[in-house]
């Protein structure tokens, strides 16, 4: 038979969830209501920090009758002139897609504390929610103005931007993130994907670098593979290259070839040196055989 955890292990699990910033809302719920609702008074200091961790919990979870009880001890503890609380009340007008109501909030806390970067986050997934991309990307450019590190704002700004369909202020968003973290595989592969959708021949050969790049960071990564082997295709195939550039795009894409193949043997998803029928359609159009361009 299971052992029920004790409300101290309950407690402490909730903890470490706050210190990790992991929202875990589900299971703050069940922790909730299976005992920390009947013990949260005699927490001392730390029960108000438990409340709003139930709050936003039972936000996540649609749960109005457990906001109604945690949100009304807040208010009546530390009252609507605290910023943490109408950041709470906001978030409930938000649930309630209530929206005007929730920027009102959200716009008294910024003039208040224009540091404030929960506040400003919520409004950018406000305007999301109401799939106004327009605003959102303003709203974010605002707040990078001022968090020039926040690394998740800029990758949202990108995907805003791809949504926009404007490349390459999206392109510049992910060079940001680069700027943060280098060795990040994923980041050289963002760029190289946007890179590619812009098209053109000088584009292309942008996009195979980075492609070069995340493939090289690791090996292992199927797409950025895949992407080099379309992009070492089609730059071959373009009139503008050169001979000398077309014999080398085509090694390159002999190579990748090879590679993709032999993950899919090693998993036992295609013939041992053999190639999928859309490597091998890739490798007709360039007029390579099993024997790489000398």
């Amino acid at each position: 038979m299971l052992r029920m955890p004790t409300v101290e292990e309950r407690k402490e699990e909730m903890k470490n969830w706050r210190e990790d910033n992991s929202r875990r809302s589900d299971e703050v719920i069940e922790h909730w209501e299976d005992s920390i609702k009947d013990e949260v008074d005699n927490f001392g200091d730390e029960k108000w920090m438990v409340l709003e961790q139930v709050c936003v919990a039972a936000m996540d979870t649609y749960r109005p009758d457990v906001i109604d009880d945690t949100l009304s001890q807040l208010i009546n503890k530390f009252g609507l002139g605290s910023l943490r609380v109408r950041r709470l009340c906001a978030m409930q007008h938000e649930m309630r897609e209530e929206w005007s109501e929730a920027l009102e909030i959200l716009d008294t806390i910024i003039e208040q504390d224009e540091a404030n970067s929960s506040a400003r986050k919520r409004k950018v997934a406000i305007y999301r929610a109401q799939g106004d991309n327009s605003k959102a990307i303003q709203e974010l450019t605002k707040y990078l103005k001022v968090f020039m590190s926040d690394q998740e704002a800029w990758q949202e700004l990108s995907e805003l931007y791809i949504m926009e369909q404007d490349y390459n202020k999206a392109a510049f968003c992910s060079e940001e993130l680069l700027l943060h973290n280098p060795h990040n595989h994923l980041y050289h592969q963002r760029i190289a994907d946007i890179k590619y959708t812009i098209g053109g021949f000088e584009q292309l050969e942008v996009a195979k670098q980075y492609y070069s790049q995340a493939v090289k960071l690791a090996p292992s990564n199927m797409r950025a593979l895949y992407g080099l082997l379309l992009t070492t295709s089609q730059l071959a195939a373009n009139p503008k290259c050169t001979q000398p550039k077309r014999k080398e795009y085509t090694k390159v894409a002999f190579w990748t070839s090879k590679q993709i193949s032999g993950r899919y043997s090693n998993v036992g998803l295609s013939e041992k040196g053999g190639q999928l029928p859309v490597i091998e359609g890739l490798m007709s159009q360039l007029e390579i055989s099993k024997t790489p361009v000398l």
